[in-house]
């Protein structure tokens, strides 16, 4: 070890008396301070002009630590970008500097021993590594004075993650240099070399036999995970590999210059060298070996608490998880082969870390909707299957790839499915589907991946029944005044459906209430209840059971009778809020605290800070054709309004209205009355051993098909009927480091500080040695 530390610490010396290594620690330092103060600056600007300008706010409710240093602008990714031209410059002379001035022969000759040269330059390089980690630790300490609450844990896996992939490239430039006597080529290798592995990953996806391969291979992506945070093993020990690699191709080759042996011993002793980095790359990438560490203060890389508890229910049963892909159906590119690694990282790593076992399968088919003659009418007079090879060819894609149509009827019909991108998931016999939509991230999300689990653990699912026999809005029609989008449509990410609850019909004419039944929905009846709906309504809601009841302007006969029972009733007439840019029945009544409380959903618990904070109310919820509520405040119910008109602006006007000609004028002589209103209430009252909660909002229109189902207010609303147990809500942090410590002139005194003072002292100094140096 002594040797080794003395050939380091030589070449240590002959780096800090070589102006590349001073150039290159001045240009580094440089983009690492403007990438720094030009990004803090404009956030300390701003958060001046919105403290002297609001006096309610707060911070900028982002992570500041996330901006400025990993951001695409930030440092880290920008240092990332442009680390490949550094490093062949400062590792071009390693070995070939030796070669040309004569010295290789004498370390040979002297009794060091190769794997001592190799060593000891390489710690070398390794501690001028971590001179370039110091200067990105300035900026670090510097953000801990500069930002609130910065997110330490975030910037040291980063730091881990720039430090490894530094010595990484070293280690290939180091290699480089042992090749050839002409540093210029060992610095174009040392390019190319980087460009290839950077490369490789994107290359022979299709291929099963070379896709692990390429892919583990690849450099590019290696830092992601730690520069969101994350820690793995694999990737660390990715790095060690690579390090191993050329270092042992390092001292292969300086090895055969002092031995004569036969080319295919050199060749076997690479290819060994090679094959036992693979062995270990593929050990180590196993799951059930791979160990993770969630370095950052707000865990953004963990699935939530509640989702890691259903997966430990799994416990130690097989679960397998079948991704099938239509060559014709939407959503191919994502699911393709050369896409397999892409989403078992993206969709399925974080619950792979919890349950290391599970078993990933792909079945490939081509086939077509029910009656969807789409592309019979683009490829006119051509089969199903000369369609398919068309869009085989297309997507460059082996036709062998994919199971007929026959084929795949004979072990599942997707058609229910709409024949798109679907994963199929099976446990102890039980199956359950989660689905991709049409939109940007177009795979499930946590919530969704967590009910999916659940249905599959749980031998009861909570169950909606929505009442028929009076034209109620429909959960099977797609019409904008339905209900369809958010109950039953699989294409849509929040529908009843995909966060894990089912959903029927019911008409009590005919039938009783159903023993699974969660909660019924009676939804804008137009036409009066029959008697024996009305005494099974009463009987149910005596009982205690859990409801949802929409009532809309000039219906309220309808639903009056239910509602006496509850101490409810729907005032006559029809809110309105007449504004400049609206018709005035487009009434938005703003969301209550109370309403926060209905479940953990993200936006509600944003509000309800925003509300302890601020005490302000300014999130809305539109409701187009609404009338207010009126609760008895002595019945059995205690009531809570969920949405409540302002004041000043609404008004609850009689009689009818044209609301697309005349300005709609207050009179209170016609029995206008003026004020705040509640347009939707929770009731609850301890019955039975349990709390019975009902919904009632006299208006249906905001849950419809053109409302998306109310959106996340809508979702919440179910799942306070079903006591929050569905669906599985994973609400994140607030992030503390969103707010800074100083001042937009302070952020001027560092741009000066560190992109000009800082920069120009390093320099002085490589110069005053340099100079010394050459005086020597």
């Amino acid at each position: 070890m002594k040797i080794i530390f003395k050939i380091a610490k030589t070449e240590l010396r002959n780096l800090f008396y070589s102006p590349v290594a001073w150039f290159l620690a001045v240009a580094f330092l440089v983009q690492c301070s403007i990438f720094y103060t030009y990004a803090l600056y404009p956030y300390a600007k701003w958060q001046e002009i919105n403290m002297n300008g609001n006096a309610k706010w707060k911070d900028f409710g982002t992570t500041l630590t996330q901006i400025i240093f990993l951001d695409p602008s930030g440092i880290f990714n920008n240092v990332l970008q442009n680390l490949y031209l550094f490093i062949p410059l400062l590792t071009m002379g390693l070995i070939s500097r030796e070669t040309n001035n004569g010295t290789i022969k004498l370390l040979y000759s002297s009794p060091v021993k190769v794997r001592q040269i190799v060593m000891g330059k390489y710690l070398a390089i390794m501690l001028y590594n971590l001179l370039l980690v110091l200067m990105v630790g300035i900026f670090m300490v510097t953000a801990a004075f500069n930002i609130r609450s910065l997110d330490y844990g975030l910037l040291l896996s980063a730091v881990l993650g720039f430090y490894l992939l530094v010595c990484a490239y070293t280690a290939i430039g180091m290699f480089m240099s042992s090749l050839t006597t002409y540093q210029i080529v060992s610095a174009i290798g040392s390019f190319i070399t980087i460009f290839i592995l950077s490369r490789i990953g994107a290359l022979w996806q299709k291929y099963d036999f070379v896709r692990d391969l390429t892919y583990f291979l690849s450099i590019s992506g290696r830092t992601g995970k730690m520069l969101q945070g994350l820690i793995t093993t694999k990737d660390v020990l990715y790095f060690v590999v690579i390090v191993y690699i050329f270092l042992g191709f390092t001292l292969i080759k300086l090895r055969s210059g002092r031995e004569s042996i036969p080319w295919f011993v050199k060749a076997a002793r690479y290819l060994a060298v090679f094959v036992s980095a693979l062995v270990i790359g593929y050990i180590s990438s196993r799951p059930t070996l791979t160990g993770y560490w969630d370095t950052t203060a707000r865990q953004i890389n963990t699935i939530h608490p509640n989702t890691q508890k259903i997966v430990k229910e799994l416990g130690k049963d097989p679960l397998e998880i079948t991704l099938y892909t239509n060559l014709l159906g939407p959503g191919l590119k994502r699911a393709l082969p050369e896409q397999r690694n892409n989403y078992l990282s993206s969709v399925w790593e974080r619950y792979v870390r919890f349950k290391p076992d599970i078993q990933f399968k792909y079945v490939y088919y081509y086939d077509v909707k029910k009656g969807d003659s789409t592309y019979y009418k683009a490829f006119k007079h051509k089969t199903l299957k000369q369609i398919a090879e068309r869009m085989a060819d297309g997507n460059e894609v082996s036709m062998s790839l994919f199971l007929t149509p026959e084929e795949m009827r004979k072990s599942i019909d997707l058609n229910p499915e709409n024949q798109r991108v679907v994963m199929q998931l099976k446990y102890k016999g039980r199956t359950t589907f989660l689905r991709t939509f049409d939109d940007p991230p177009f795979w499930p999300d946590e919530m969704l991946v967590a009910a999916a689990f659940k249905r599959l653990v749980q031998d009861t699912l909570p169950k909606v029944y929505f009442l028929t026999g009076n034209l109620e809005r429909s959960i099977y029609k797609s019409g904008e005044r339905e209900f369809r989008l958010h109950t039953l449509e699989k294409g849509f990410r929040r529908s009843l459906l995909n966060i894990g609850m089912d959903a029927d019909t019911i008409s009590l004419d005919t039938q009783d209430v159903p023993g699974d039944a969660t909660a019924l929905v009676l939804a804008d009846p137009k036409t009066t209840l029959s008697d024996t709906t009305t005494a099974k309504l009463r009987q149910y809601i005596a009982s205690g059971g859990n409801m949802m009841i929409f009532g809309e302007p000039g219906k309220q006969q309808m639903l009056n009778p239910v509602l006496q029972q509850l101490g409810v009733q729907m005032m006559p007439g029809s809110i309105v809020e007449p504004t400049h840019e609206e018709m005035p029945q487009m009434v938005r009544p703003y969301i209550t605290a109370a309403a926060t409380d209905l479940a953990d959903d993200f936006m509600l618990l944003g509000l309800k800070a925003s509300l302890r904070e601020k005490n302000d109310d300014t999130l809305k919820e539109l409701m187009p054709g609404v009338t207010a509520i009126s609760y008895d405040l002595n019945s059995a119910f205690t009531v809570r309004p969920l949405l409540m008109t302002i004041g000043q602006r609404t008004w609850l006007k009689q009689g009818s209205f044209v609301t697309d000609s005349a300005e709609i004028v207050y009179n209170p002589q016609e029995g206008d009355v003026k004020g705040s209103f509640p347009t939707a209430v929770q009731l609850t009252r301890q019955i039975n051993n349990r709390e019975q909660r009902i919904i009632v909002a006299s208006d249906a229109d905001f849950m419809s098909n053109t409302r998306s189902g109310g959106g996340f207010l809508g979702v919440a609303l179910y799942s306070w009927l079903d006591y929050n147990k569905y669906p599985i809500y994973t609400p994140g942090q607030k992030p503390k480091d969103s707010k800074l410590l100083i001042s937009s002139r302070t952020a001027n005194v560092l741009i000066v500080a560190y992109v000009w003072i800082l920069p120009a002292l390093l320099l002085t100094l490589g110069a005053v040695i340099l100079i010394r140096r050459k005086r020597k």
